[in-house]
């Protein structure tokens, strides 16, 4: 992620802002519990809602497109070699190998042990390589092995780590060793930037997901991310847009943006276009970028191609047209 001046700045734990908040775990949990509750039935129907939302023509077109600049293709199996690793680079790189015209991805998503590969693939192409860390996907792991392999994927070359959080601990009530735990993976990341994955699926109340996307943010993380695509529910627009809300409501107290990622379970041109207008309508333009919001998927950038060559050609190509990840 090349990195602007809003998201260049100090973090917010830095500024002060939070810094009576994070002196105890007392103090923490009173904040984040004082937080106004989610209203689950008006944040469901809010989020039904826009969902009807339709656009047409250019301005579907310009979705599209903007979808593709904002995907994370992502490769997470045990299966994984360098060969399919490689060949995913290349596809992020050229969406459309027919259709120069067509953007390429924000990032190829990869285990660290493949993030060299991914780096020597991409060049200086300018797409991002992320490397899940931290235990994932479970987050169970000591301390000092997640900052071990948070250090390994950054050396390796990862533009952009994505962490997953102790939801153990969280649904503990330890919200300070949450949040300590964030500062400190962010500090082991130097220059890259810090995606933190709460697994809603696994926080059981659309309050949790507020105080979690608060925590991380008041601990420094660049984006917020909804799942790690292993459990299910993954990303939903109800949740995502508890997290839009969230960093919405983080820019006007701290002056700072950050973003959001919903993953797992986004696979159709029709889905993303939901979360765009989502983005849209509780954050503004601002948020309508790779910088700031992104999708997390495997699946859904050949839907997204099918969708874009049927605009410029007035044809469908078939699912085979473009090649399966």
């Amino acid at each position: 992620m090349t990195p602007t001046p809003s998201s260049t700045a100090s973090s917010p734990s830095a500024t002060g802002v939070f810094d009576d908040v994070v002196r105890s775990e007392s103090s923490l949990r009173r904040f984040l519990h004082g937080l106004p509750g989610v209203d689950q039935v008006g944040c469901e129907a809010r989020a039904a809602g826009l969902a009807t939302r339709s656009i047409k023509t250019t301005s579907k077109a310009y979705a599209i497109d903007l979808a593709i600049r904002m995907v994370d293709l992502t490769t997470l199996e045990g299966q994984d070699t360098h060969g399919k690793v490689r060949a995913l680079a290349s596809k992020a790189m050229r969406p459309d190998p027919a259709d120069p015209t067509c953007p390429a991805t924000a990032a190829v998503c990869v285990y660290p042990d493949m993030v060299a590969t991914a780096k020597q693939t991409l060049g200086e192409s300018g797409v991002h390589v992320a490397a899940v860390a931290t235990a994932f996907p479970s987050g169970r792991a000591a301390m000092d092995i997640k900052l071990a392999d948070t250090r390994d994927a950054v050396e390796a070359g990862a533009d952009e780590i994505d962490m997953v959080i102790d939801r153990g601990a969280f649904l503990s009530g330890r919200y300070l060793d949450v949040y300590e735990e964030i500062a400190q993976v962010k500090e082991a990341c130097g220059d890259a930037h810090l995606k933190v994955i709460f697994e809603t699926g696994e926080l059981q109340t659309y309050d949790n997901v507020r105080r979690a996307s608060w925590l991380a943010m008041m601990a420094g993380g660049h984006f917020i991310k909804t799942s790690t695509g292993k459990v299910q529910p993954a990303a939903t627009l109800p949740v995502t847009l508890i997290m839009l809300e969230a960093v919405r409501d983080f820019r006007e107290q701290t002056g700072q943006m950050v973003g959001v990622k919903p993953a797992g379970g986004i696979k159709t041109t029709k889905d993303a276009i939901k979360y765009l207008v989502m983005v849209n309508e509780i954050c503004g333009d601002d948020w309508l970028d790779p910088d700031w919001f992104r999708f997390g998927a495997s699946t859904l950038l050949n839907d997204l191609l099918m969708q874009r060559t049927k605009m410029t050609t007035g044809r469908y190509s078939g699912p085979d047209y473009f090649t399966l990840d």
